[in-house]
């Protein structure tokens, strides 16, 4: 399941390809900028929730083992 961070990032991603794409058809260097600031934001934006997910996995298993027994 997905977060929303990884959602928001995701979307922000897109939304910042089309941003870019559309100063390049229009020839607006700064249009083209901000899709691209918008798709490095996205791109940390997700990578953060990459991290929550993965520190979340983490306290799932180890929870797990220990209620197993397990060490």
């Amino acid at each position: 399941m997905k977060n929303k961070d990884q959602i928001k990032g995701a979307l922000k991603d897109v939304a910042g390809k089309i941003q870019q794409e559309a100063g390049k058809l229009t020839g607006s260097t700064s249009q083209e900028i901000r899709g691209l600031k918008a798709q490095a934001a996205g791109k940390i934006q997700k990578a953060v929730g990459d991290m929550k997910s993965a520190a979340h996995d983490v306290k799932v298993a180890t929870r797990d083992m220990k209620s197993s027994g397990r060490k």
